[in-house]
């Protein structure tokens, strides 16, 4: 395997890794700050907006700077904020902190799948979805270390600390190993800002979908165990343990299958999928089957974004960077937008008439990703 291939799953790793740790310690933040459950989404809301304001932005500045070192400085800030958390004196400088890792982690998204993009180019074989397999990878064991140094009882800073010591070791040893790509000088009329023409629309409406659904099954599917699927407490988080497992499975396996199937075909199949497993989540709600549904939406969505971002990386009249500036700008926006559209449909209905609108999107991006052409691969 290619240092720079192993050196950009690293960075995928760390920033699931480093995410897990910090949110993984949210319920002593909010003790510490003395804050509800409203003013926590306030406080993350922060960090979803300094995220889309960062993106449609990172893609200049690896014009300018090229991504090698935009990822290396997105993931130096990253870790170097994480320990000033349990040290903000009050919640507007905790606000404006989440607002500046936003800032980071946006940063850092694009930049890392520009470096992914050009790996691809390397390696002239599609293996993005194993970049973001790592990514999940990377959020288990951060979650598994915060439990950890929970059950030691540490303080928010030393087990942040660590972590970002830990983290930023690794992030310097791998910097080197990164694709050297040259920053554009000569163009300095470049604009700072570029609308998504009609190419980049298309796809990054098929990764506003994929991650709205993702969104919804991350922050409403243990809910919907609970409270429309009455399963008992215990058993409830195991839907989301479910998506998760399978999400990662199908990221493992993805690039074989876009290798044999093809990035459109693929999409519909993925789409189709993701459709029935939603479907068989709202129709069929007894614990057993929403758990099997919830698998079934974790496995079709699992290749969507990472082909998204392959697509938009691999535009021959964009920059790799600019392409995934506009494409994950797109795509994050419904993360930010997602869950509180499906608790305003739950207030208005119930949650599972607000998965219906899920399952609309998921139909959608199948019928996008049906009429897109059906190329193969060129990753040079």
């Amino acid at each position: 395997m290619p240092p720079s291939r192993i050196a950009v799953k690293l960075f995928f790793f760390l920033n699931g890794f480093v995410h897990a740790n910090y949110f993984s310690r949210l319920p002593r933040i909010q003790d510490q700050f003395a804050i509800d459950n409203g003013i926590v989404g306030l406080v993350l809301l922060a960090s979803s907006i300094g995220a889309l304001i960062a993106m449609p932005f990172t893609g200049w500045l690896i014009i300018r700077n090229g991504s090698r070192k935009i990822t290396t400085q997105g993931m130096l800030f990253y870790c170097v904020l994480i320990p000033l958390i349990p040290w903000m004196p009050s919640l507007w400088a905790l606000i404006i902190l989440f607002f500046s890792l936003g800032i980071s982690s946006g940063m850092l998204d694009v930049a890392m799948n520009s470096q992914a993009v050009m790996v691809e180019k390397q390696m002239k074989k599609p293996i993005m979805t194993s970049f973001h397999a790592l990514f999940s990878i990377g959020m288990a064991v951060g979650a598994f270390t915060g439990s950890f140094f929970t059950k030691l009882g540490v303080s928010l800073f030393v087990h942040f600390a660590s972590v970002a010591l830990l983290s930023l070791m690794v992030t310097l040893l791998a910097s080197y190993s990164l694709i050297h790509d040259k920053p554009e000088t000569k163009n300095t009329g470049e604009p700072a800002f570029r609308l998504p023409n009609k190419v980049m629309v298309s796809i990054g409406v098929i990764a506003f979908c994929s991650m709205l659904g993702e969104g919804a099954m991350a922050d409403w599917s243990t809910n919907y165990m609970e409270n429309i699927a009455h399963a008992e407490k215990s058993l409830a988080p195991i839907g989301l343990s479910a998506f998760a497992l399978a999400m990662t499975i199908g990221r493992i396996l993805g690039d074989q299958a876009r290798i044999r199937f093809g990035d459109r075909t693929l999409m519909v199949v993925c789409g189709i999928i993701a459709t029935l497993g939603i479907s068989i989540t709202i129709i069929f709600i007894h614990p057993i089957s929403v758990i099997a549904g919830l698998f079934v939406v974790g496995i079709g969505l699992s290749a969507i974004v990472p082909i998204c971002y392959s697509l938009a990386g691999h535009t021959k009249d964009l920059p790799p960077g600019v392409g995934l500036a506009m494409v994950t700008t797109v795509g994050y926006s419904g993360f930010l937008l997602g869950p509180p559209l499906i608790g305003f449909m739950a207030q208005w209905q119930n949650l599972r008439v607000a998965l219906g609108l899920v399952a609309l999107l998921f139909v959608i991006m199948t019928l996008l990703g049906w009429h897109r052409k059906g190329e193969r691969h060129t990753m040079s």
